[in-house]
């Protein structure tokens, strides 16, 4: 049963926690004569009214939305799930019903989605999109309501991209569908539209359908027992990294190649213009190659004729396929990311290969690399800076033209304990700050280290010595400005610096940060990310999915906008 739940917008000041436990017996005495008289009107309402059982009829629910702020309104309790959003909401991703502000300084509880818990999260450009509790799939933005897109198909992951969504299911099957709100209506997949190549083959007999979408299936087939369990999105391509560490990718449109992002060039793609099942090949050459004197002056570029004019191929329409990367294959991948235009590849043994676009030094090769175009996966050396120290890639994090490398040094002290520190390592794109060095350098090839948050130590009780402080994740967006969670024995701090144009740093001002800073609260407390067990945790259309759920904060840095939400494991 499906119980609509009235979504309001509301622009709070928040604050992490209660002021004291005389506030709070106030605060649950009113809230409870609150809930008294609204279930007496609610039942004196409904008394001669039907109830429905079923679900809903049409994949878009549409909230009551109040267009009234709440000023000067209390602080939720400890109980309530907050999400808070601030930075751009020009296309109303942040809050959909508040359409005359253009963007919020400070982090804002969207009251819409309160006791609500996400599996993720995407702001993108125009739109937004999350996945719910149940793992289902909503999208709104550009004043159209948050609509259901995509039903039963337990998703536990989301890409975002200008023309799709990507969606990973907990089974590893991907699914592509297509990006913009829109109001769609649900339909009953039958033996024949299973076939069609717009609706997947997968669905369980009976199952209903939300909108139109594709599961991108492997060209090559998969060992039995593997299957995808993560996808990165670029601006063109998509990464997706199987269970046994092989590493694929998928082109989303011509451009899927043009800095050699993809790491082939050569694929086909089914012949949609019959009902054959012939495959047309395609070569996805990268603009390096089909004119390496694109950017020459006239002098010296002459009378040459670039390969990308001279090819006959089929141009790239769509594709349904992700095609292995065939230079790392039997190459074990522990982690596979896009930036805006390039990717990375995480091997087990803590090294890091990237290719793609490196105009900005954004692969990390070195300030003497000076090609714009990297076309072979090529190992970033991440251990320039400290010689003689044993080097170790914990993780890596890519946005638009920044990468993030978080690094382990080890180095054998005289005594028997070794010293370990871990430093957070950044290359690419500068100018809003965003290297985190205190510096705004247009370009930097060398990974530099990030001040504020490298060789950060902590007294471990257990070990009765000290241990590195290490990021808990890291959220790095496609416009500049960066997320960092940093756990330690006081809490999980949340930092922020880089690019503030339309506030997504959250600190009320627009101008940028060049190094690392701690956001601070509404109380001038430490923006202290949470964990907890909540009493009980909302679907998206306010039906109680479970009780008694461990869910923790997680901060997301979208295009001109951050969020924090409260995710559940999955």
């Amino acid at each position: 049963m499906f119980r609509l739940r009235p979504l309001r917008s509301a622009r709070r000041s928040f604050s992490t926690y209660s002021k004291s436990e005389r506030t709070q017996s106030r605060q649950r005495l009113a809230a409870t004569s609150a809930v008294v008289a609204a279930s007496v009107i609610v039942y004196s309402g409904l008394k001669h009214a039907t109830i429905q059982n079923d679900s809903l009829p049409s994949s878009s629910f549409k909230p009551e939305y109040s267009s009234e702020k709440s000023k000067g309104s209390r602080p939720n309790s400890d109980d309530t799930l907050n999400t808070l959003v601030w930075g751009s909401n020009s296309s109303q991703k942040l809050l959909p019903s508040d359409s005359q502000s253009e963007s919020f300084r400070s982090p804002t509880i969207a009251k819409w989605l309160d006791n609500v818990a996400l599996r993720d999260l995407v702001l993108h450009k125009k739109y937004a999109a999350c996945v719910d509790a149940r793992g289902d799939v909503y999208q709104w933005g550009q004043g159209v309501e948050p609509s259901l897109i995509l039903k039963g198909q337990n998703i536990v992951q989301l890409q975002s991209t200008d023309a799709k969504i990507y969606a990973l299911s907990s089974s590893g099957r991907i699914y592509a569908l297509e990006a913009g709100p829109t109001q769609q209506p649900s339909r009953q997949v039958s033996n024949a539209q299973s076939n069609s190549s717009w609706w997947a083959t997968g669905w369980i007999w009976g199952r209903e359908v939300i909108g139109a979408f594709q599961e991108i299936v492997p060209r090559t087939q998969l060992s039995w027992g593997e299957k995808f369990i993560s996808i990165s999105a670029g601006n063109d391509h998509l990464l997706g990294l199987t269970s046994s560490g092989r590493a694929f990718a998928h082109p989303i449109n011509n451009d899927a190649n043009a800095y050699g992002q993809l790491g082939f060039r050569k694929l086909d793609v089914p012949d949609t213009s019959s009902q054959s099942k012939e495959r047309i090949p395609v070569e996805l050459v990268p603009k390096s190659i089909a004119d390496p004197y694109a950017k020459a002056s006239p002098f010296k570029r002459g009378t040459f004729e670039s390969t990308a004019e001279k090819t006959t191929a089929a141009s790239l329409q769509f594709c349904p396929d992700i095609f292995e990367i065939p230079s790392l294959q039997g190459i074990k991948i522990s982690q596979l990311i896009a930036g805006g235009r390039s990717s990375f590849a995480l091997t087990s043994t803590g090294r890091v290969l990237g290719w793609g676009a490196n105009e900005y030094g954004q692969i990390g090769l070195g300030d003497n690399v000076t090609l714009n175009t990297i076309t072979v996966p090529t190992e970033v050396i991440l251990w320039r800076m400290a010689q003689g120290a044993q080097t170790k890639c914990l993780n890596v994090s890519a946005g638009g033209d920044l990468t993030c490398f978080t690094v382990e040094r080890t180095t054998q002290a005289d005594t028997p304990r070794s010293s370990r520190t871990i430093e957070l390592l950044l290359s690419g794109n500068g100018q809003y700050g965003s290297l985190g060095n205190n510096l705004y350098t247009n370009a930097q090839g060398s990974p530099i280290r990030a001040r504020n948050i490298s060789n950060l130590t902590e007294y471990d009780d257990g070990t009765k010595g000290l241990r590195p402080i290490t990021p808990d994740s890291i959220s790095v967006s496609p416009t500049g400005h960066v997320l960092l969670t940093l756990s330690s024995n006081l809490g999980r701090d949340l930092l922020a610096w880089g690019r503030n144009y339309d506030s997504e740093l959250g600190n009320g001002k627009r101008s940028g940060l060049a190094v690392p800073t701690t956001l601070i609260d509404s109380d001038g407390e430490r923006f202290l990310l949470r964990r907890k067990k909540a009493k009980e945790v909302l679907d998206f259309q306010g039906v109680i999915w479970k009780r008694g759920v461990e869910v923790e904060q997680k901060a997301v840095a979208g295009y001109n906008s951050s969020a924090v939400f409260w995710k559940v494991s999955t």
